[in-house]
Parts: structure tokens; C-alpha cells; sequence
């Protein structure tokens, strides 16, 4: 029986990332039945592991297992490059908006409700196989073949420290603590802190105060901010300590920068917080 009426559905490779079988029978069963390829995976690093190797068409991801988090399985899938592409579809019980939006911040391109119909889970898939694959027959026109091999390769490791630095830039006033970081991109603190160093000749710290700085140098160029409200903005719990920190980096105070090289700052080389290496 096909749940999906108005043209047939593409035949794609579907990997299922869930650790709990027994509710997704039916969802298993609609899937087959449109002859599409399923692979399992039953906790979020085994879902990320497998998709590297198995390079699937889409994801089908629950949202909470057991140990690592479908977000922390989403963030390093959408670091890594050779996965980076592949549409992510969150299953979840929770009706949470705010768990929604973090999954879409994550990169995920749909969220679906449990318990689910299948008609809509096929729906929305042929909808995200179709649009996944029109942008990859775009991107091979404009590109005109397969990637040089240095941007092919693309380690566990700096795979980790990319999903890390990606997840503090994007909030720089709450950076999570070196812990629940590392958690957060599905590994441990020790070795997020060997890894972030070797990648980026940083520690996580040093990371997250040039980020700070270099973000507060923007503000303080192209906006009205105060002082204390930049140094909030980014993340400083004071105006003095910003203050402090931002005259060590740049050699000037935030006032004295604003007044007398604001002007020209457009012009200057924005110092990187980082050596970015983008996916």
C-alpha cells in the first residue's frame, strides 16, 4: 500500500536511529513498503558512526536515548563533511517548542511527532528526499565534480572540535560548562580538550574569550551598543572585566578603539577566533 498518492516516491537508503524497536513496527513497515532501504542504529553515536560508512539519504533520528542525545549525533553529522548534506528528521514524544527549535538550530530539516501517522512520515520523507536531491544534482553542476581529496578527508577528531566551536559561536553569553560541552558533541571532557587543542592549537578557554573579543570588536564597530552592553552581549559578567580582557588582546581600551579607531576598523583585518575549518 503506498501512503504517498500524487507521484511514486524515490527508492532511497533510510537510516533509522532509535532504541526503541518495538514502537517503530509500523513506521519500519510503511517504510519497506515503499521499497525504500532501512538501516538500524541504536544509540546516537552508533547513528553517526554508521552514517559515515553507510553515507544514507536521510536520517531518521529519535531525539532522546539512551546516553548521547540525537542534537549531540545532529551537531557532529552536520560538522562532518561527507554527512553534512543528508536531510535529519527528529522523532520525538516531547511537544516541546523549544526542543524543536534547538533540533532545527542543529541543522535538522523536520520534526515529526510520536506517536506518528505513517502517511505523513512518508509524506514529509519523499518531500526531503526530493529537495535533498535537487540540491545535489545543483551543487555537482556549480561545483562540476567530487571535491579535492583534502576536502573529502575529514577525521573524527577535527569532526568534534568543528560541532564545538560551531555550538559555542552560536551562543556566545552561554557557554556551557567544559563537561556538558564535550556531552554535547557526544564525547567526554578529556577528550574534547586533547582534541580542540591538536586541532585548533587552542584550549576550549582560549577559544571562547578570543571568540568573545573578536565578536565584542564588531559590535563595538558596527553597533550603538554601550560598552556594558557589548560586554554583556558577549558574554562578560562585568564591564571591567571585559574592559580588562579586551585591552590585553588589542592593545586599546573598548572606548579608546570606539573613539579613535572605529573609524577606520572597517578597513582592518578582523583578527579569526579561530582557524575555522568549514564544512
Amino acid at each position: 500500500m503506498s501512503y504517498w498518492s500524487s507521484s511514486p516516491p524515490r527508492r532511497a537508503h533510510i537510516l533509522l536511529v532509535d532504541d526503541n524497536i518495538d514502537e517503530l513496527q509500523l513506521l519500519l513497515a510503511a517504510l519497506r513498503g515503499e521499497e525504500h532501504r532501512i538501516s538500524m542504529a541504536f544509540d546516537a553515536m552508533q547513528g553517526y558512526r554508521r552514517a559515515t560508512a553507510l553515507q544514507p539519504d536521510l536520517i531518521l533520528m529519535d531525539v532522546r536515548m539512551g546516553g548521547t542525545s540525537g542534537f549531540a549525533a545532529c551537531r557532529l553529522l552536520k560538522a562532518d563533511r561527507t554527512t553534512a548534506h543528508i536531510p535529519v528528521i527528529f522523532l520525538t514524544s516531547s511537544s516541546s517548542v523549544e526542543e524543536r527549535l534547538t533540533g532545527l538550530r542543529e541543522g535538522a530539516v523536520d520534526y515529526i511527532l510520536k506517536p506518528y501517522e505513517p502517511a505523513e512520515v512518508l509524506a514529509r520523507v519523499a518531500v526531503h528526499l526530493a529537495l535533498a536531491s535537487s540540491k545535489s544534482t545543483h551543487g555537482s553542476a556549480v561545483s562540476g565534480g567530487t571535491p579535492p581529496e583534502d576536502e573529502r578527508e575529514f577525521g573524527p577528531d577535527r569532526v568534534i572540535a568543528l560541532a564545538a566551536q560551531r555550538l559555542v559561536s552560536s551562543d556566545l553569553v552561554n557557554v556551557p560548562p567544559l563537561p556538558e560541552l564535550a556531552s554535547r558533541v557526544g564525547t567526554h571532557e578529556k577528550r574534547l580538550s586533547r582534541v580542540f587543542r591538536e586541532q585548533t592549537g587552542r584550549t576550549v578557554f582560549e577559544f571562547v574569550r578570543e571568540a568573545r573579543l573578536t565578536e565584542a570588536r564588531r559590535l563595538l564597530v558596527e553597533s550603538a551598543l554601550s560598552i556594558e552592553e557589548v560586554a554583556f552581549a558577549v558574554g562578560f559578567s562585568s564591564a571591567a572585566n571585559f574592559s580588562t580582557a579586551f585591552r590585553e588582546r588589542f592593545q586599546t581600551t573598548p572606548s579608546s578603539f570606539r573613539n579613535t579607531l572605529g573609524g577606520k576598523a572597517m578597513s582592518l583585518p578582523v583578527p579569526e577566533p579561530f582557524p575555522m575549518f568549514e564544512a
